[in-house]
């Protein structure tokens, strides 16, 4: 005795014998729960012959293990390596703008107190010092985003 589900039925026009609903609501679950193991489709790989020509030899497989480490991890995302870069860049336009703030304070300062001239130019260029070693930092951490996977 086999199960309702089991039964065969007839296909009215042709000569064959087709699954039943149930049979195959049961076998699209199964499909769909991903139940099958591997080497199911590996089975049905070799059997149909079509597909069995397409097979990688073992040559290939050797190869390909060989060469294992050395392929790519996956596809490279370079737009989003060029906007990172990008955003990053902007800072370096704040540099310039501090620079810019920088020498317009020391001339108001200069002109406010001629006699601190020299006080006043020191303290500037230690200013500047620090503001180029932040876009030179900018610059590299730029680079680093540009090339990076």
């Amino acid at each position: 005795l086999k199960p309702f589900w089991l039964k065969p039925r007839r296909h009215p026009k042709l000569a064959i014998d087709t699954p039943s609903h149930s049979t195959m609501a049961i076998f699209q679950a199964i499909r769909a729960a991903r139940i099958v193991p591997a080497s199911a489709s590996a089975c049905r790989l070799l059997s149909t012959p079509s597909l069995a020509a397409a097979a990688p030899t073992q040559g290939v497989t050797q190869r390909k293990t060989a060469l294992a480490g050395l392929e790519p991890l996956g596809k490279r995302n370079a737009g989003v390596s060029v906007l990172g870069c990008a955003i990053a860049m902007v800072a370096v336009g704040g540099c310039a703008q501090g620079i810019g703030q920088l020498f317009a304070a020391l001339v108001v300062g200069m002109a406010r107190n001629p006699s601190m001239k020299e006080d006043l130019f020191t303290y500037t260029l230690i200013g500047m010092g620090f503001l180029e070693f932040l876009a030179i930092v900018v610059i590299l951490i730029a680079g680093l985003l540009l090339y990076s996977e």
